[in-house]
């Protein structure tokens, strides 16, 4: 129970920094900027997903954390959300360092992943925009009002982050210390079995497992692929699904559940049909 709590509080920890420079940026714009830096942030949008991308990538969930907010503030489009979130990294780069792996597998997962996720960003904004959508004004307004942080209050920014800030953490801290305890007391190596070597199913499963909003679902991922029980299109399932914990503040802080479901269903979509392609396709690292 002991390493339960602590790896609950070393994860949500992780996250404090990114939270709070991005709810100070928001404030910033809201307060301070007035709607022209906001519109500029809403149209600079179009080259969201190459951004998204390659942030995404850096070894860390705190972004998909950060983009999750902005999502939900508008001020970044859904195409750079997933862009984000397909491409994000969370425990396998320090994971696939510390088993000593060949520097080209590194990069050539983390090229893959970045490359999938800025073309999935762009179709989706493409998508949106033939559609006349995706094109709403920044709301994060909406969002202070749901999180009663007295953003309309004439007291700075501070306060108004800090209190944002802290919600979100403790949201954090308690679904991630139940999604903890059941993992382990069941443990995520549970799933060893020749059955995740079964092409499409090893897709579909590691993509569910990958869905999990906990560092050990990036872990168990590439520690099954390193030891080959799973293979690589089924790794890839997994990591593209894995998006730390941005889902989960996604659900926090974004006021439209249908809207976030199916951002979670896509994301599963796409990682286990891109798993599958690659692995039908022969695809190995």
């Amino acid at each position: 129970m002991t390493d339960v709590i602590m790896d609950t509080l070393i994860d949500a920890a992780k996250l404090l920094p990114f939270l709070f420079v991005t709810y100070l940026l928001m404030e910033y714009v809201e307060h301070k900027t007035g709607n022209k830096f906001a519109e500029a942030l809403h149209k600079g949008g179009k080259a969201g997903p190459f951004f998204g991308g390659l942030l995404g990538v850096v070894p860390q969930c705190g972004f998909s954390a950060a983009a999750s907010n902005l999502y939900a503030g508008r001020i970044i489009t859904l195409g750079t959300l997933f862009a984000v979130y397909l491409s994000t990294s969370d425990e396998m780069l320090p994971i696939l360092i510390s088993e000593r792996s060949e520097v080209s597998l590194i990069l050539k997962i983390l090229v893959i992943k970045a490359v999938i996720g800025i073309a999935v960003g762009f179709l989706t904004d493409l998508i949106l925009r033939l559609q006349g959508k995706g094109g709403e004004d920044w709301d994060i307004e909406s969002l202070c009002e749901r999180e009663h942080c007295s953003c309309e209050d004439d007291e700075g920014i501070l306060k108004p982050a800090l209190v944002h800030t802290m919600h979100v953490f403790l949201f954090v801290v308690v679904i991630s210390f139940v999604l903890n305890l059941i993992v382990h007391l069941v443990g995520l190596e549970a799933v060893r079995g020749s059955f995740l070597a079964i092409p499409v199913v090893g897709e579909l499963i590691a993509a569910l497992i990958g869905l999990i909003p906990n560092c050990g679902a990036s872990v168990a991922i590439t520690h099954l692929y390193l030891e080959g029980v799973i293979s690589a299109g089924a790794m890839l399932s997994g990591l593209l699904t894995g998006a730390g914990v941005g889902l989960l503040v996604l659900f926090r802080v974004n006021d439209h559940l249908k809207e976030n479901l199916m951002i979670a269903g896509m994301l599963y979509l796409l990682g286990a049909v891109i798993g599958t392609i690659l692995e039908l396709a022969g695809f190995t690292l």
